[in-house]
């Protein structure tokens, strides 16, 4: 990236009213058959528009296109059958129904290849685009059929790596890779999560990035960070590796947590797509509070490899909460950057 200390957002942004329940993770369309593909195609309009006039430069569809941030690609895979459902324990924090893996796993059509195709027309500035990592897609299903993680991860790094080529040949800049779960497994990542991430970007010539994230501000996630104590130092266990892997970026959460920023010591090196705003709270960070999260980084992050960000998705927040925010990352990026040039 050319401009320093380029701003993006970690992942999804509210939907309007009029295609979902607004506030909401998750909630179900409002819409049906060609209004739907319109609808999400307005969607993402609104929110590539509002994106750029925060003054965010590396912009993205804020998953409007997409119900899950997991299970909207898992849909459209082979071998899952989604009306046989289980009950299995997410992240070790929550029981979720889920699908269930009945037969070999396969990806027969691209997924989100057409929506980012449109993004694409739509803009000239460096788009970035999420897809699950295979870790957390394992941990999102429950498994019939190979009734091993491992293997199962595999299968789907294949698939994701499938898909990510083809997100880059649609002009992708970034394909980023969701692993909340690196947070939670540190023992599997380490023996093969990371591996299984390095598998789905190999081959590609665009950035790659992986997010890991503390989650949104639902209930089952604030209850567990309350149990973490006053240092969160889950990174500590999966950085190192991660700093010797072949991923460009690593996204994480930083504004309002727990993590010792020292930590950042740890993958020195890459770049950091740093978490300066937080998504589990209404209130609106002022961008000398997102500034002073920037500082602190930016004694353990070169400064042509820090990206400012928010910590996870916004898809819960009201609109206009999530406008200010995004208008506030931008303008705490844009107070370093003065500073720096001072």
């Amino acid at each position: 990236m050319s401009i320093l200390l380029p701003t993006s957002t970690a992942g999804s942004l509210p939907k309007p009213s009029w295609l979902a329940e607004p506030e909401t993770i998750w909630s179900a369309w409002r819409l049906e058959g060609e209004a739907l593909i319109e609808g999400k195609q307005d969607a993402l309009r609104v929110w590539l528009h509002e994106q750029q006039q925060a003054g965010i430069d590396i912009v993205s569809d804020g998953e409007q296109t997409r119900q899950h941030f997991v299970t909207t690609f898992i849909e459209h895979l082979d071998g899952v059958d989604f009306t046989q459902r289980e009950t299995v324990k997410i992240r070790d924090r929550y029981d979720a129904s889920v699908p269930t893996v009945v037969g070999a796993v396969s990806r027969k059509n691209p997924v989100f290849v057409d929506d980012a195709k449109f993004l694409r027309q739509n803009t000239t500035q460096p788009i970035k685009w999420a897809l699950p990592g295979p870790m957390t897609m394992v941990d999102t299903l429950y498994d019939a059929h190979y009734k091993s993680r491992e293997q199962l991860a595999w299968e789907f790094a294949v698939i994701l790596n499938q898909e990510a080529r083809e997100l880059e040949a649609a002009g992708v800049d970034i394909i980023q890779f969701d692993e909340p779960s690196f947070n939670v497994f540190f023992d599997e990542v380490n023996d093969w999560g990371i591996a299984a991430l390095e598998r789905a970007v190999e081959g590609l010539n665009c950035e790659t990035a992986v997010h890991i994230c503390y989650g949104y501000g639902i209930k089952a996630n604030t209850d567990w960070k309350k149990t973490l104590g006053s240092e969160w130092r889950q990174y500590e266990e999966v950085f190192p590796k991660l700093q010797q892997s072949s991923l460009d970026i690593i996204s994480l959460e930083c504004q309002n947590s727990h993590v010792p920023i020292d930590l950042l010591e740890l993958i020195r090196g890459k770049k950091i797509m740093l978490g300066a705003i937080d998504v589990a709270t209404n209130t609106i960070e002022t961008p000398e509070e997102v500034a002073a999260t920037l500082r602190k980084a930016l004694q353990f992050v070169d400064v042509d490899k820090l990206y400012p960000s928010t910590n996870c998705g916004m898809a819960p927040l009201a609109r206009e909460v999530a406008r200010g925010k995004l208008n506030a990352l931008s303008a705490g990026a844009e107070i370093i950057r003065r500073e720096l040039k001072a």
